[in-house]
């Protein structure tokens, strides 16, 4: 009970001495400090309103990264995982060198560079004056040999009158050699029987050799003319044959003059023009370059390990780094027989030294539609991003795609 008492009389006087602490005036320092100034209306919230709005925040980007995981998720399995895609691909086209077939000097210009020209437009001229020389020539040529044949026709035509007339006279001759013969017979009866005179038999004797020897040179006469004929027409046939000549050589003479007139052989656009007026040109020499615009394709290098999909008839989609913001529709055409490297000028021997493998690539042709073919909008040379859709039966997608897209490959 005492300590209790004790207890209770030593707190009391603790309250008594906090009371008269607390009614004590303060120090002149804690007067003279400042007000604290009253917070404004837009005041920023309490640390914990804060961090409620940052684990709002948080959530929202959480769900929006869901959502977009999501997307790309159900994308990459419904499309993306189909993709072939590759940047190594170029636009090309079936160029054509432009070279003269004759030789000689550039008289005329029509075309520009970079100018649009049609099947058959003149593209350039050359100097045609010793090439009409040449034709003119021929054709006197030609002239002259058929005089030539005609006269030997003549010839002949008369040579055969002649064999047709030592004809007449061999009959003739034997006809006499008949007479002779008979008279001759006749004449040795009469001398055994002794009736006639020696003279008489004589002469029959004489007529009768003359009748022979008559026989024996129209017999000559007859094949010397008959040989005449074979060399008449042995020569008309040579005549002939020279005409013949002479007739090809005009119509070269003619094909020459006409390769004068450098023509284009389809529908294209001039580039890389190497020609002025005055230049002396031979033939293969490169004059301009000829691209048809409106039937260009695309090669797109692929590598070995992505080829194992990829089958002609394949929708493909093309960006054009030109135009990023179309897309082109294609399709696959083909695919080399080859790597590049197989075709180089100097192909790998891997039989000797030290052996590093390289992943190869191969070309595959694409195939451009050709109502986006003739807007000549794709150029050769162009880079291109293609991405091959290897899915089962999937038609051609319009997709956005470009270079960021796609991982650089490795050259």
């Amino acid at each position: 009970m005492l300590d209790n008492q004790e207890f209770e009389d030593d707190r009391e006087q603790k309250v008594e001495v906090a009371d008269k602490a607390e009614s004590l005036p303060e120090p002149a320092e804690s007067l003279a400090k400042p007000a604290e100034p009253s917070k404004p209306a837009g005041a920023p919230a309490p640390a914990g309103r804060r961090k409620s709005l940052v684990r709002g925040a948080a959530a929202l980007g959480l769900l929006l990264a869901l959502g977009g995981g999501a997307y790309y998720g159900n994308y990459w399995w419904t499309a993306g995982r189909f993709l072939v895609s590759t940047d190594d691909a170029y636009v090309g086209a079936k160029s054509a060198t432009l070279s003269p077939k004759v030789s000689g000097y550039i008289s005329d210009i029509a075309v520009a560079d970079n100018a649009q020209v049609s099947a058959g437009d003149v593209i350039a001229r050359i100097d045609d004056g010793d090439y009409r020389l040449a034709v003119q020539t021929a054709r006197d040529q030609i002239a002259v040999q058929q005089a030539t044949v005609q006269r030997l026709g003549q010839q002949v035509t008369a040579q055969e009158a002649m064999v047709d007339q030592a004809k007449a006279q061999l009959a003739s001759t034997k006809a006499g050699l008949t007479r002779a013969d008979l008279e001759l017979k006749r004449q040795q009866d009469l001398a055994a029987r002794q009736i006639n005179s020696r003279q008489l038999l004589e002469q029959a004797q004489a007529s009768y050799d003359q009748a022979v020897a008559a026989v024996q040179a129209a017999e000559a006469t007859l094949h010397s003319a008959s040989a005449n004929v074979g060399v008449l027409s042995a020569q008309q046939e040579e005549a002939r044959r020279t005409l013949k000549q002479y007739e090809t050589s005009l119509a070269k003479a003619e094909r020459d003059l006409s390769f004068t007139v450098i023509r284009a052989p389809f529908d294209g656009v001039i580039g890389n023009r190497a020609m002025q007026i005055g230049d002396y040109v031979q033939p293969t020499q490169r004059l301009a370059s000829l691209v048809p615009l409106d039937a260009v394709y695309v090669d797109a290098n692929f590598k070995e390990t992505q080829l194992s999909r990829v089958q002609p008839g394949q929708p493909v989609s093309i960006a054009v780094d030109a135009f990023p913001e179309h897309n082109i529709d294609g399709r696959v055409a083909s695919v080399a027989p080859a790597s590049g490297s197989v075709f180089s000028l100097l192909p790998p021997d891997n039989a000797t030294g030290n052996f590093t493998k390289i992943v190869q690539r191969l070309p595959v042709r694409i195939h451009v539609p050709a109502s986006v073919a003739e807007k000549s909008l794709l150029r050769p040379g162009m880079s291109v991003v293609v991405s091959v859709n290897t899915k089962p039966g999937a038609p051609v997608t319009e997709q956005k795609l470009t270079s960021a897209q796609v991982r650089p490959t490795t050259n």
